[in-house]
């Protein structure tokens, strides 16, 4: 991710107080996804790994249980302070942008991010980047959101409490958007995997429904961009509170943008 911006930078500041209940919510959502990949990639003991864009300890820190002590698990982002407890003999914590920095040196075996480049705003760079990181044979797994594939945050727009759920969805893509986020770039990764030179590039996507960690992830994201919502007038205080206390109640069939993931290695 780039340096932070108020105006440009990344919408869901991991300096505020719902990063955590966000970070725990996303890694049971979505790490049994990154790790059937990890494992399928064949990474296994005393191989070197680079996290970019770390944010929470649980990838880094499943990447560190495959290679042991014998391996390296580079984790960096912008701001490492929710991954820097982490570090260890096997764990490298750094700060560093993807986009501006030189990778880290050493080449690896398997360079992943999650979540990360749909919110950088050089892209392209960052891809680069990251493939020049590669060791020969070794492979990139990327995983992004694609919002535009499934827009609704209540596929089943049953009832005014899903109508306001996906008003206010709608309100959360158009601030991602004008922070620069691009909402239709999960799809376009295994083209971008092939135009950088990956080889046996695959792809797959998932986005669960009806999770409990749906409900707590919608919660904290909600709380985390309201004064955004109010702000820009995509939503009231009212609506908000409403929405809240509609999720709250754990009936509401919530859904996540799909994650696409998709794989290739350096010749």
């Amino acid at each position: 991710m780039t340096a932070h911006d108020p105006d440009r930078g990344y919408l869901l500041d991991n300096r505020q107080s719902e990063v955590g209940v966000r970070f725990g919510a996303l890694a049971e959502l979505f790490d049994p996804v990154t790790f059937r990949h990890v494992d399928r990639l064949g990474i296994t003991a005393g191989m070197r790994c680079w996290e970019v864009g770390a944010g929470g300890p649980s990838v880094a820190a499943g990447l560190a249980a495959r290679v042991g002590p014998g391996g390296t698990v580079v984790a960096t982002d912008i701001d490492v302070s929710w991954a820097q407890g982490i570090a260890d003999d096997v764990v490298e914590v750094l700060r560093h942008d993807v986009a501006a920095d030189p990778p880290p040196a050493g080449g690896f075996d398997l360079v992943h991010a999650r979540l990360v480049l749909v919110h950088v705003t050089d892209r392209a760079e960052a891809l680069r980047r990251m493939v020049q990181a590669l060791r020969p044979g070794g492979a990139l797994l990327l995983e992004d959101a694609d919002p535009g594939l499934q827009p609704p945050l209540c596929p089943d727009e049953s009832g005014p409490e899903q109508r306001l759920a996906n008003r206010l969805r709608s309100g959360f893509r158009e601030l991602m958007a004008a922070r620069g986020a691009d909402l239709g770039y999960g799809r376009t990764l295994p083209r971008l995997l092939r135009g950088a030179g990956l080889e046996d590039v695959q792809a797959d996507a998932y986005f669960p429904i009806t999770s409990p960690a749906c409900t707590v992830l919608e919660a904290a994201t909600v709380r985390q961009i309201r004064g955004q919502l109010v702000a820009a007038g995509l939503a009231t205080d009212e609506e908000i509170d409403r929405h809240l206390a509609d999720v709250d109640t754990g009936l509401l069939d919530l859904a996540t943008a799909p994650l696409v993931s998709a794989w290739g290695r350096r010749p």
